[in-house]
């Protein structure tokens, strides 16, 4: 299943990539949302045959923001971190059109996740990497 089933299932709204920030509820929610099946985000991540993991923190960076990863971009965030561990990178960070990822190669695993709000706030300095990879 799918980041989208599962935002869909808990009838949350889905974004749409417009190359323009989204409206981003940042308001606090102590409880996760789970879907009718009782599963949570990160359970539902689990399950997924993404490939890469997400860290805890980057699971609430996707949740809080509403970022939509939809299976084109996991496929491209895939690729580029396959293409990263043929270099021999060990951090790297994945630009997928307005998003940035940042993994750890060597763990397979997202550190954290930006769409374009999040870059603009972050003044664009990503520390601790040693590649970057636009795909």
């Amino acid at each position: 299943m799918l980041l989208n089933d599962f935002l869909k299932m808990t009838n949350r709204p889905i974004s749409v990539t417009t190359g323009q920030p989204g409206i981003h509820d940042n308001s606090v929610n102590s409880q996760p949302q789970v879907n009718e099946d009782g599963d949570t985000f990160a359970d539902v991540l689990a399950k997924s045959k993404s490939g890469v993991e997400f860290s805890g923190h980057a699971m609430r960076r996707i949740e809080s923001r509403s970022i939509d990863i939809h299976e084109t971009k996991l496929d491209r965030l895939n690729k580029g971190v396959e293409l990263a561990a043929q270099k021999g990178s060990s951090d790297a960070l994945v630009l997928v059109d307005s998003m940035a990822f940042v993994v750890s190669v060597k763990n397979n695993k997202v550190i954290t996740t930006m769409d374009t709000a999040g870059l603009a706030g972050n003044g664009n300095v990503f520390t601790n990497i040693d590649s970057t990879i636009i795909i």
